[in-house]
């Protein structure tokens, strides 16, 4: 579904493909930026570094989102809109809800990422499979221990909700 955009909304969203060709044309990572703003100013981008950081969880949305809660000096970007080049990634979009980012606007689509070799299809088949009919090995294991850490949590008084 496309929404209607604002002058303001569609500047940030060119600005997103100008950092992802870039990204491109420099050969620091993938065709993929994101571009955080709070009251229509931008705190932070990032790009996909993935191939040359080493790290395949440094997707453009992750790397804004770390940027931009150093910048903000928090771990939650309440009030806060992120542009991306391209629909993100299950991980990304995760990673904006957990952000507690307000808006999402995208331009391109998983569709048209698919086209170009990058296919996220598959993540969201595995998610809502059993955990014994996913192609990765996934398996519970019991014990006495395992909700110490939560109990830990609970009692905590030093603690900080998120």
């Amino acid at each position: 579904m496309t929404a209607q955009i604002n002058s303001i909304d569609k500047y940030f969203l060119q600005q997103t493909i100008e950092l992802a060709v870039e990204n491109v044309k420099t050969g620091k990572g993938g065709p993929f930026a994101a571009i955080i703003t709070k009251d229509d100013k931008i705190i932070a981008n990032g790009t996909n570094i993935v191939t040359t950081s080493h790290d395949p969880t440094a997707h453009a949305e992750i790397s804004a989102i770390r940027n931009a809660c150093n910048v903000l000096n928090d771990f939650q970007l309440e009030g806060c809109t992120i542009y991306s080049s391209c629909e993100p990634c299950p991980m990304c979009l995760g990673a904006i809800y957990w952000a507690r980012l307000k808006r999402l606007l995208f331009a391109a689509d998983k569709s048209q990422a698919e086209k170009a070799g990058f296919d996220d299809a598959f993540i969201y088949k595995e998610i809502i499979l059993p955990y014994n009919q996913r192609n990765l090995t996934t398996e519970q294991i019991v014990l006495q221990e395992d909700n110490f850490p939560f109990e830990t949590w609970i009692n905590s008084n030093s603690k900080i909700e998120y």
